[in-house]
């Protein structure tokens, strides 16, 4: 069972930046690959980026590509999500997600996740 916690959403510029971060409970967490969704009022959620359990490999939707950027620290039971440049459209619920993988291998959908946080919301002003 994994518990994850995000922080680190609130209101910024348009072309400012954000780090949010996802803290875990648990001592395997390093055995869970890590992602991260948005959703936007009356939008299903969708996907933003996933790292393996090691880090060593990454997935980015196509949309934040370049200007976003995921990182974990397993010592500290934590992933990051860095947004750059930030746009009106990224203004959303950030949501963390987490499940075990058996390789160390990213997870791109909802249905793949099963531990998901509460979620932070994001707002970018024009």
């Amino acid at each position: 069972q994994v518990q994850l916690v995000e922080s680190g959403g609130g209101l910024v510029q348009a072309g400012g930046s954000l780090r949010l971060s996802c803290a875990a409970s648990g001592r395997t967490f390093s055995s869970y690959a890590a992602g991260w969704f948005r959703q936007a009022p009356g939008t299903e959620r969708e996907f933003v980026g996933s790292i393996s359990w090691s880090g060593e490999r990454t997935d980015y939707a196509d949309s934040v590509k370049g200007r976003v950027t995921i990182s974990r620290d397993n010592a500290k039971n934590t992933v990051y999500l860095q947004m750059n440049s930030l746009k009106p459209e990224d203004t959303a619920v950030y949501y963390c997600a987490a499940d075990r993988t058996s390789i160390p291998i990213t997870l791109a959908t909802v249905v793949e996740y099963r531990y998901w946080g509460q979620g932070t919301q994001v707002t970018v002003s024009s």
